[in-house]
């Protein structure tokens, strides 16, 4: 800056549009942006498929297996013509039905808890396309938002914070400093992994889309040479670039998800405002009047006799799912709206009966929460969680001392 530009008043330290442009694109390709909003999309999704999993879990054979309407015939016949992948598909036996069953849970609750989340988020989507594939006609709206997730979360960098992999990583640095071996579980399920993908591939296994057998080898190749770098060449420039592009990577699902949630509010809304009955305010009344759909049939009862309510509620849903995706440029309406969104979903659970479609819908919105709220609620987390330890530190004998018990403890995030 040269001595004129610094005696002009306000000059100095201004941005110029090159400087705030070299900031942005050095911010984005250093830093995971939304690692709070990433851990809890990956939370959220894996617990509505988890908590869905066992709830379903005495049905699951006539849900997705040998028990069910849509036989293992049709499901061929629809697989062949749309190409669609799902390991269910790989064998008739009960058994594997059962272990492809089993293994989706299984991961479903290791990504919820961040443990060796590029691994189990690779899993759960590949859970999620097995059993959804299968049978198509089973869901509700959510599994729609819960396929697409899955996609997204293996190109996400979610288990930054509060996860078991935070805790495995400062755990190994530590061991790094004794000198002590490091982790062999990595390397281990990297193996076994690849030796499952080569297994379907030469057997014709793997099958669906071309994208999925291409990623599912990228994503393979990836991690092997992530964890050699990391072992071999800490510092490098080789280490430096695939920070550069795993973080480029997140960041722009991170985008594509959240042009998917806003795209999913703006189609719903302007597909309602077509509708005659959204037009004249009676459209909600409908459905508190099935069936189907009134787990507590004396308070739809309540709700569908006031008009006025029924109006309300009719037009704030619209006003709210059309207006969302404008709102993003202002944070306070925004966080409004959101909260809004919110609870109208959870509304959706209580009346309507659809409990797994608003914690998916929920579980989506998320992903706009404000990173002070999420830290402030992380927080609050950890705080109760200390409380209980320390309840449970008085109770059993022998307990360790406080600067032995801080040690042990790892907060999440």
């Amino acid at each position: 800056m040269n001595r004129e530009a610094r005696e002009i008043p306000g000059i100095r330290g201004r941005r110029t549009p090159d400087r705030r442009l070299a900031h942005a694109i050095q911010r984005v390709t250093s830093t995971a942006l939304g690692r709070y909003q990433s851990a809890i999309v990956r939370i959220g999704f894996s617990a509505t498929w988890l908590l869905f999993l066992l709830r379903e879990f005495p049905h699951r054979r006539e849900l997705y297996g040998p028990e069910g309407p849509w036989g293992w015939d049709m499901a061929q016949q629809l697989i062949s013509g749309n190409h669609a992948f799902t390991a269910m598909m790989w064998s008739e036996s009960t058994v594997w039905f059962e272990f492809v069953y089993l293994a989706a849970v299984l991961s479903a609750a290791l990504l919820m808890l961040g443990w060796r989340t590029r691994t189990m988020s690779v899993l759960f989507m590949i859970g999620v396309l097995s059993l959804q594939n299968r049978s198509i006609f089973m869901g509700d709206g959510g599994d729609n938002v819960i396929h697409l997730m899955a996609i997204y979360l293996v190109l996400t960098r979610c288990g930054q914070v509060w996860s078991l992999d935070v805790r495995r990583a400062r755990r190994d640095a530590a061991r790094d400093k004794a000198g002590r071996a490091r982790d062999r579980v990595g390397p281990v399920l990297w193996s076994v992994s690849g030796v499952v993908i080569a297994a379907g591939t030469i057997l014709g296994r793997v099958g669906g889309e071309w994208w999925l057998h291409t990623l599912l080898w990228a994503l393979w190749i990836f991690h092997g040479v992530w964890w050699a770098v990391n072992r071999r060449a800490r510092g490098s420039e080789l280490r430096t670039l695939l920070d550069v592009l795993a973080n480029l990577i997140h960041n722009a699902t991170l985008a594509v998800i959240m042009a998917e949630v806003c795209l999913i509010y703006a189609t719903a809304g302007w597909y309602k405002i077509q509708g005659t009955r959204w037009q004249d305010g009676s459209a909600l009344y409908y459905p508190l009047k099935l069936d189907y759909f009134t787990p507590w049939p004396a308070l739809s009862d309540i709700l569908a006799g006031s008009g006025v309510i029924v109006m309300l509620l009719t037009y704030g849903t619209v006003v709210v799912q059309v207006a969302f995706p404008f709102t993003l440029f202002n944070r306070k309406v925004k966080n409004v709206l959101l909260v809004a969104m919110m609870m109208e979903h959870a509304g959706i659970a209580v009346l309507l009966g659809l409990p797994f479609f608003s914690l998916a819908m929920i579980a989506a919105d998320a992903v706009f929460l404000p990173t002070a709220f999420l830290v402030w609620l992380g927080g609050r987390a950890a705080l109760g969680r200390d409380r209980v330890l320390r309840r449970r530190a008085r109770r059993v004998p022998g307990q360790r001392s406080a600067p032995e018990e801080q040690a042990a403890r790892t907060l999440v995030g």
